[in-house]
């Protein structure tokens, strides 16, 4: 049955972080916004006009008569079915709990350019944005990306991944995550490389395998805009620190 993804049109977003593992898996799956009335038909779901079980916002899956909200709840319902974790009980859900700090995360990226409120345009908080995105770089990067450089370090297997053997889901969302920074970040993430090199190689590995490769080069993968998560304003923007 075909997967029916729920996201924004126009954005990569939360949503892509779900894309990525449709393509990576060669799923069969529709990005409803993006086809005739399909922004209309994403927010009658959201507003519960086909049943209780309405999500919040943006992104949901629906598989069947199921939806999944929620970046994290959607990959930890995928993953086993698309074979993106380990069938082990603790490394699902050691991985879980991986892609919800990936969802910590961002909201900080977010509120880079948004700090003061979602309502209000990035220009209206240009001065609050530059001193958030200056405490982002200086602190919550090396926390965050220096955390998850480390867990791969500590993996028992050693094999260059965060969880188990082979690639997850999670390893989708840290090539993602080192993508965005890069977009938004271009001077900041300078030295990204030599600071973290296990997600600097788990990101070019991601980007090598054929169906992500595939995807990167064709019309489903959108790119960076100042309308998504990672915006790339020059004022925020700052040498490595």
């Amino acid at each position: 049955m075909t997967y029916e993804l729920y996201y924004w049109n126009g954005l990569q977003g939360r949503g892509e972080f779900v894309r990525l593992a449709l393509e990576e898996a060669g799923a069969d799956y529709v990005d409803v916004a993006r086809t005739d009335r399909g922004t209309g038909k994403m927010m009658d779901y959201i507003h519960g006009k086909h049943g209780y079980d309405m999500p919040f916002a943006p992104p949901f899956l629906k598989d069947g008569d199921l939806i999944v909200s929620h970046v994290a709840n959607i990959l930890h319902y995928l993953g086993p079915k698309l074979d993106l974790v380990p069938e082990d009980e603790k490394s699902r859900l050691f991985a879980h709990g991986l892609q919800l700090t990936i969802t910590d995360f961002i909201t900080e990226v977010h509120d880079t350019h948004h700090p003061i409120s979602t309502a209000d345009y990035y220009e209206d908080q240009r001065q609050e944005a530059k001193a958030r995105s200056k405490a982002f770089l200086k602190h919550r990067v090396p926390k965050f990306i220096g955390y998850f450089d480390r867990v791969i370090t500590a993996n028992p297997t050693k094999s260059g991944h965060p969880v188990g053997d082979v690639l997850s889901y999670v390893d989708l969302s840290l090539f993602q995550l080192a993508e965005g920074l890069h977009y938004a970040f271009p001077r900041a993430m300078k030295n990204f490389d030599s600071d973290y090199p296990n997600i600097a190689k788990l990101r070019d590995a991601v980007a090598r395998r054929p169906n992500i490769k595939a995807y990167l080069k064709s019309k489903r993968r959108l790119a960076f805009n100042e309308s998504g998560i990672f915006r790339h304003y020059p004022d925020l923007d700052q040498d490595p620190v």
